[in-house]
This record gives C-alpha cells, structure tokens and sequence, in this order.
C-alpha cells in the first residue's frame, strides 16, 4: 500500500505503500551517543524450509531471512566518508526465497519492494507473491485476530526466486551513523542504497548469471525507475524486466492535492476514468453501463479533449459551457452537477471520496474504491482516512509478526517497523539524468526509465494497475508511460494489465489469480531471450 501525500510544496509526495499509520519519528536526544551512532553487528541469518502448492505443482524451497550491510566503504562512490567510524551505513533486512532447483544460479531472481517512502516490504509479502499469504475480506473490514496465514496458490515461486526488501529504516532495517537520514532518505539515496544491496546480494548467493527482475509497488515504481537506471548505467547490470505495480512515475500527476498547484490540472483529467470506474462500481450513474472498459474508453476520451479544453480555459471559461461540462462530469461521476459547478470543475481524490456516496453517510477507499465506510466527519470537504486500510491493515501486521517468529524464526527480541514516518524528512528533489544538479521540482523520474530503456534496448517494462486505485490512478500511469522521452520504437518493450481492484491489485482474490499468470508469463517469456 501506499499513502500518498498532497502535491503542494512541489513534493506531491507519498508517504507508503502502505496504511495511513505511520510511526512517529523516534525524538532526538539534545547530545546522541557517539557510540550508539556506530554500527552494531547485524543478527546472524536464519535458513529454514518450506513447501508450497501453486496451482498443483508442490514446490520445495529454502527461505532465508537476513541482513545485509551497507557499511561506510559501499558509499565511497557516493562522497562516503572511507573508514571513518561514524559514517552513514545501513542493515538491510531481506526474507529470500529459493526453490530447490538443479540450475539455482540460471533461476530467475525478482527484487521486491513496497513504497512510502517509509514502508516496508511485508504488504507484497504476505498479500501477494510469497509462499504463504493472509486471508482479507474482499471489500469489506477484515474480521480481527485470529487471521488465517494460507498457503499461496497465486505466489510466483514458480517462476522466479523472490526477495524481499526492506528500505533503510523500516522492517528490521535500520541506519546508523552521523547524517544517516541524509544519506539514506531521499529519492536518489534511496536507489544508490537499493543498487548496493543487490550487487552485495548477487555476490553473496551466487546469482550474477541469473535473469533478473525489479517488482516494486506504488512509490516502489519510483524506485524501480530509478533502480533501473543505476543498475544498468552504474553497475553494468542488465535486468530482464522491471514489473510496476499501481505506478507513480511523474508526481505532477497527483490527485492528492492538486489544488496546491494551481494552474496544473493534468491530475483531475487523469483520475477522471478512475472517480467513473468507482462510481459504476457503487451504482453511482443514472446510464449504469454493462461493459467497464467500454465506458472507461469513452471517459478517457472525454477527459482529454472536451473536459481537459474547458479546464484550460480557466476562469474565462464561459458560464454555459462550465454547466455543459458538469453535467457530462455527473453521467460519468455520479457527483452532483452543482457540486461540480461550485468546485469549479476540479475535484481532488479526497473530495470525491468524501462525496461520492452522499446520502449514506459513508466514504470511498483512496488505496481502493470498492471499500466504503462511515465519515469520521460528514461535513468535511475531503476524507480523513482510508476505509481499505483500517479494513486490511491489522491482518497484514499481525499476520506478518506472527509468520517472522515462528515459521521464519527470526526477529524474537526485534521490532518490525512496518512503516515510518519520514515524508517530512525526506529528499523529494532528483538529479535526472544529464542534469547538473537535483531540480528543485516535483520528483519526475521519467528520463530515468527512458535512459535505462535506451541504454538496453532489449529491457522489457509490464504496468500493472487497478481501476479502482485513487492513490495511483491507472490512466495517469498510461499517460506517464506513453511520454517517455525514448524513441517510440522502444513503447513495444511496455505491455499492460489492468484489474478490477485497487492499489493493492492483489486484495481481490481473481485479481490476485490474475496477477500470478500475467506476472509470470511476462517473466518466463523474458527470462529465455536470446
């Protein structure tokens, strides 16, 4: 999951991939101790055993769970500090998943990660791609403890080694060192430390020949478009694929606050396909159309050329046409015209949620639409949480302690930070390629996945993306993979699948079935190029 946070301030920032609970900073002690800056060493790695069934094939694996440590010397490269004690370095936490295999070294292995910034891995982990998985409701409050830990028919164990990561603070990872959020949270940061721990993972288990793939969900698109880029261009590493979940590339196309940066309206166009397939799937709309994707078509086809003119018109735009465009706003919304009239056309993710049930008194999910609940506050412009993540998320955290300590049997005297809260911190501008310094701008890492596509010519790209996603909307990731600065020749290498689910694709079980066989036929066939 992933938890978007307003455009203003030029950061139109996330904050995870994941529920809006975040952790509170830990305080800053007036004089730290030197010595509690330094590196501790990390907790020995644990291998245990497993089987799981997917889809009637039984599959033998080893599971490792471990730490890997980027110390003062990996940062060098970067204006490291050599050998001084008290330079920034990370633990890595990592769970690994092999399946026994004659050919271990020519598997394919897959690099897994959520978003957040500020999340850790455990919502693919125990949602979605690993041998075991926890049982939700489909779009409704999931009930409380005990939750039911399931064996995985839709994990892509068979198809690829999995690994999962935790970014450089949350999970079981931690950082240390004089200036360690400096060097560790920000958007370039982020990637040269991720870049790190994979060639230090290649070497470790022997996995340089493999084929190789990054899967990263939400705010972990963003790294993966970055990650690409220094593996390719830096590390001299080709992956085979790069598998983007609920996708967020360019944040200038946030339907999270848009109103902060005025005079940009490309994020209301783009979710308008979004706020249509919500309220079709409520029974918002007077024509109540039988076929989705039919009707998406036509709202796409809308929202880019007579809503996105009216838009540009601004406030000279004239009162019979605003009116015109609101009532084709509603058939396609369900929002009253008046609503529209008086938002001035432009409705951000947070007010259609709050709005789009009226009457009820309920709210719409934001990470996935299908969900709804009751208002914390009926009069207020826009929601104040997210009904999908009070819905799931105590399933997943505790599912996921449960499942480290006694089936991984690892972490018995640890805390795993699910999330933190470090959006306030973090270092949202980016050094694009062939830039002189970081642009003092929303984070756009476009260029970074066109160079790494242009650079090898054969990586290929597969979007997955949920029409009920209003952290992500889906059309905004079409729109920001169509405008990549590469030659058009190269969009051949992008394939697309879309879901009837939401952020977390995942959370419906067909959408799950779904995601296996469309993830795993994009590895196979990619896997074997020649």
């Amino acid at each position: 999951m992933l938890k978007l946070l307003p455009a203003v301030a030029l950061i139109a920032a996330a904050v995870a991939t994941t529920p809006a609970f975040a952790d509170k900073p830990p305080a800053k002690d007036a004089k730290p101790d030197a010595a509690a800056q330094q590196q501790p060493a990390p907790p020995p790695d644990k291998t245990t055993t497993g089987n799981v069934t997917i889809r009637g094939q039984h599959i033998k694996y080893k599971a490792v769970a471990g730490t890997i440590v980027l110390d003062a010397k990996d940062r060098d490269d970067q204006g490291g500090r050599g050998d001084d004690k008290d330079a920034p370095s990370a633990h890595m936490f990592y769970v690994a998943y092999f399946k026994d295999s004659k050919d271990d070294d020519k598997r394919p292995v897959t690099f897994i990660y959520n978003g957040g910034p500020g999340s850790s891995s455990l919502w693919l982990h125990m949602g979605a791609l690993s041998p075991r998985r926890v049982e939700t409701a489909d779009d409704s409050h999931t009930h409380a403890a005990p939750y039911d830990l399931v064996n995985n028919d839709d994990s892509i164990l068979d198809a690829t080694d999995l690994v999962f990561i935790d970014a450089p603070g949350t999970g079981f990872s931690r950082i240390y060192g004089k200036d360690k959020e400096k060097a560790y949270y920000g958007v370039d940061q982020d990637a040269q430390a991720f870049g790190t721990f994979i060639t230090k993972f290649l070497s470790k288990y022997g996995r340089w020949n493999s084929p190789k793939y990054l899967f990263g969900e939400s705010y972990g698109t963003t790294r993966s478009a970055l990650l690409a880029n220094v593996l390719e261009t830096e590390k001299n590493i080709d992956l085979n694929g790069v598998i983007l979940l609920s996708q967020i590339l360019n944040f200038d196309t946030s339907i999270d606050g848009p109103e902060g940066n005025p005079g940009i309206d490309l994020p209301y166009e783009l979710a308008l396909p979004t706020y249509a397939a919500t309220a079709w799937y409520h029974h918002k709309l007077a024509q109540q159309s039988a076929d989705l994707p039919s009707l998406l078509k036509e709202v796409e086809q809308f929202a880019m050329s007579d809503y996105a003119e009216a838009l540009s018109e601004g406030a000279m735009i004239a009162p019979e046409r605003k009116h015109a465009i609101a009532e084709k706003m509603h058939d396609y919304t369900g929002l009253p015209v008046a609503y529209l009239e008086k938002a001035d056309l432009r409705v951000s993710g947070g007010m259609f949620e709050q709005t789009l049930l009226g009457a009820s008194g309920d709210v719409t999910g934001r990470f996935d639409t299908r969900f709804s609940g009751p208002s914390m506050d009926p009069l207020a412009k826009e929601t104040e949480y997210d009904p999908q993540s009070a819905a799931i998320s105590s399933a997943y955290v505790s599912a996921f302690n449960d499942y480290l300590r006694k089936d991984l049997e690892y972490g018995q005297d640890m805390t795993y930070k699910p999330t933190i809260d470090i959006w306030r911190t973090w270092d949202f501008q980016h050094k694009p390629p062939g830039a002189p310094i970081a642009l003092p701008q929303a984070a756009n890492v476009l260029p970074d996945l066109a160079q790494a596509m242009i650079y090898n010519p054969n990586l290929k790209v597969m979007l997955n993306t949920g029409y009920y996603d209003l952290a992500t909307p889906f059309y905004a990731a079409i729109y920001e993979l169509h405008h990549l600065p590469m030659p058009a020749a190269l969009q051949k290498n992008i394939s697309y699948a879309f879901y009837q689910s939401g952020h977390m694709v995942y959370a419906h079980p067909e959408s799950r079935h779904q995601l296996h066989d469309n993830v795993t036929a994009f590895i196979d066939s990619t896997s074997k190029q020649k």
